[in-house]
């Protein structure tokens, strides 16, 4: 009976300390995802003040169940796994620290006026599916290690400042079925692998890459030549040779005009100086 009792009391504390545990983590939230959230708001100005909830003691405890008390955060199992924070009038630049977020699935910062760069640390997100950057203000180039989120089946950029070329290894992402970089200050050619798919069928539309004037290659047009067509040669060459005898005539025609007037001053003078038989 004692043995029972004993084994009885170990597996109660047990069942305690699991309780407890458990509670604690619930209450503090995953350190990651705080860091994440707290820098992210210290790097974003929100004039509308639309995040007037994302403070220090949400962000200690983002997710308390499925659901978040921060506006456009959704949580699964504990952790941020969706970001949708658009048209919010927000500004200033995307935090590096968004990348704690490991367990994103969806980033969605469209339609605000967020500038600066893209973080190069997104591509720590391996579990990142969506990422809708759209119409905002970004600049600098797009970095191709963003192919490492091989779940990626969107990438929204269009309608920013980016400059630079499409990377290639973007094209490597086998999921991908969405892909806007339309508006944009890019050049260069489209890779062949994000024009068109296996057998030559295209994979995404013109429209998907328009907007960008120094952009060239399929879907778009082939890049036009920077210097003159052999036509164009042609015909400045004609209308200078054109000119040019147009001059010339005009110069004889003058020169026989001044000429012509000359000998008839000088006829005149001799007939004038001849004596009279």
């Amino acid at each position: 009976m004692p043995a029972n009792h004993h084994r009885f009391s170990y597996r109660l504390i047990l069942l305690f300390l699991l309780t407890f545990e458990t509670a604690r983590r619930s209450a503090s939230g995953d350190p990651n995802d705080e860091a994440c959230l707290a820098n992210l708001h210290q790097s974003l100005e929100d004039p509308a003040n639309n995040l007037h909830n994302w403070t220090k003691p949400f962000f200690s405890n983002p997710c308390p169940g499925f659901d978040s008390y921060l506006h456009g955060v959704t949580c699964n199992n504990g952790r941020v796994y969706k970001l949708s924070l658009t048209n919010l009038s927000l500004r200033g630049s995307i935090s590096p620290f968004i990348s704690n977020c490991t367990n994103l699935q969806s980033v969605d910062l469209s339609s605000n006026q967020i500038s600066g760069e893209i973080p190069p640390a997104i591509q720590s997100l391996s579990n990142l599916a969506v990422l809708n950057l759209s119409s905002n203000r970004l600049s600098g180039e797009i970095s191709p290690q963003l192919a490492r989120c091989s779940f990626l089946n969107v990438i929204d950029l269009h309608g920013n400042g980016l400059s630079g070329v499409i990377p290639q290894q973007l094209g490597t992402l086998a999921r991908l079925s969405a892909f806007d970089v339309s508006d944009n200050e890019l050049s260069g050619q489209i890779p062949a692998n994000l024009g068109t798919r296996n057998g030559n069928s295209p994979r995404f539309n013109s429209s998907s890459f328009a907007g960008n004037k120094k952009l060239y290659g399929y879907p778009l047009g082939e890049m036009k030549s920077k210097g003159l067509s052999v036509m164009a040669i042609v015909g400045i060459g004609l209308g200078s040779g054109v000119a040019s005898l147009m001059v010339s005539f005009t110069g004889v025609c003058i020169w026989l005009k001044v000429t012509e007037k000359k000998m008839e001053e000088e006829e005149g003078k001799i007939s004038h100086s001849m004596p009279d038989y």
